[in-house]
């Protein structure tokens, strides 16, 4: 079957940030405001982590993606500069931080993500639960969860779903043709059932998945990718420029400039999802508040 390129890629990883994914940093102390705090309940977020280049902007929104169980990932994945290695054990009193810091923060959607916890036997499920039911609790903000594949275990799946979030988010980033040497031990199948199982399980759940872009991916390629997602109900897109953390990290295949990424996001609404963000700087959870209620 003949691929549908959507531009020559170059023939060496592009290095310099083109103009449009360069952006002045907010003025306010807002920013301070939310790193301090975060720092004072000793939470972690994707926002430092993984290095969003998103950050000053949402901290100074006030808002922010909190990340549980720890900053230490179980999984080598060639795209993501979260620290891989032996994670702590869980702290028992984190739920309450995190209702605590999204009360004093005033989010009214919040959304929590994690690392990867394959060294859990129910890969964080019951923490996921406890942060969605201490949160919802605490502030009454609508929840959204960003989970890992929690190995396909359904039961693990289950126990999210019974908190009952208002959006459940698993990003399957890349096309199936990547995922050895971008997402490590990730299955692409794996992902997909997570996500059938969340509409099986709960139908009117709103899911929501996302792709990183400029890894060297066909258009015909994203088509398929999307209507996998669709196939197994996922309602909401997101699409975003990929950017490598370090020099070590899976290197940029070519940066597609904000015209390519309106015309990608006209495209897929046509296949039916009922929102799609896509943009340069569009990830999973930025503006999410906006995309759960577009």
């Amino acid at each position: 079957m003949q691929t549908l390129p959507l531009l020559e890629p170059p023939a060496l990883p592009q290095r310099r940030l083109p103009s449009w994914l360069k952006r002045p940093l907010p003025a306010g102390n807002e920013n301070f405001f939310t790193h301090s705090l975060l720092r004072e309940l000793g939470l972690e977020t994707v926002c430092e982590n993984a290095r969003c280049p998103n950050r000053p902007e949402c901290y100074s929104r006030r808002t922010a993606t909190f990340m549980i169980m720890g900053n230490v990932c179980t999984r080598p994945c060639g795209f993501c500069s979260v620290p891989r290695g032996d994670p702590d054990a869980l702290a028992d009193d984190e739920p309450e931080r995190v209702a605590e810091a999204a009360f004093r923060l005033g989010l009214k959607h919040v959304v929590i993500t994690s690392v990867t916890r394959d060294d859990l036997v129910d890969g964080g499920a019951e923490h996921f639960y406890r942060c969605v039911l201490a949160v919802r609790a605490r502030t009454g903000a609508a929840v959204e969860v960003l989970t890992p594949d929690f190995l396909g275990d359904f039961d693990a799946i289950d126990r999210v779903i019974e908190a009952r979030p208002d959006v459940f988010n698993h990003n399957m980033e890349t096309v199936p043709r990547f995922y050895k040497k971008v997402r490590g031990r990730a299955d692409y199948r794996r992902s997909l059932d997570l996500l059938a199982r969340v509409k099986q399980k709960a139908p009117r759940m709103t899911t929501k998945s996302g792709l990183m872009l400029g890894l060297g991916e066909t258009r015909e390629e994203l088509f398929e990718a999307w209507a996998d997602l669709r196939t197994v109900g996922c309602d909401v897109l997101t699409m975003g420029q990929y950017l490598t953390p370090t020099l070590k990290h899976v290197p940029v295949a070519r940066f597609l400039p904000p015209a390519e990424f309106a015309e990608l996001r006209r495209l897929a609404r046509l296949l039916g999802f009922t929102h799609v963000a896509s943009g340069p700087f569009v990830r999973s959870s930025y503006h999410a508040d906006e995309m759960a209620h577009a």
